[in-house]
């Protein structure tokens, strides 16, 4: 499955495409919304959160005002409290991804921001998004 994400006018820079940092956001919607579908997250009441650590992002192509982006999300690593994401951004219709990387969250207590490690439910979450992108 592919998660569909509209470009905003506002996303766009003065060289008449996307700007580079709204990449990144096209990669948090992506991942976050992957969460909110699968429970795993819950921004009020959750004693753990997932943290940004690293995020890494090649640009193969421009995105314009008003493609859609399209984001397929696939599971390249599971660590004792971190997960890595392999993320592809495709433009419209396009066979060819756009924009390719990773982001990579780390489980932390909300409260003391020290990682914890993953439990049983969210790593087997984690293991069916290896297969491809979903």
């Amino acid at each position: 499955m592919l998660r569909e994400i509209p470009t905003r006018w506002m996303d766009v820079d003065n060289y008449g495409h996307v700007n580079n940092v709204e990449y990144l956001s096209y990669f948090d919607t992506a991942v976050n919304g992957w969460y909110i579908e699968n429970g795993l997250l819950d921004m009020t009441a959750a004693e753990q959160v997932f943290l940004v650590v690293e995020t890494q992002c090649q640009y193969h192509g421009e995105i314009r005002f008003p493609d859609t982006v399209f984001a397929g999300l696939k599971v390249s690593k599971i660590g004792n409290s971190s997960v890595c994401f392999d993320i592809a951004l495709f433009r419209n219709n396009q066979d060819q991804p756009c924009a390719t990387g990773k982001y990579v969250h780390v489980l932390v207590d909300r409260k003391t921001r020290r990682p914890v490690a993953i439990g049983a439910m969210h790593r087997n979450l984690f293991l069916t998004a290896q297969a491809g992108f979903e």
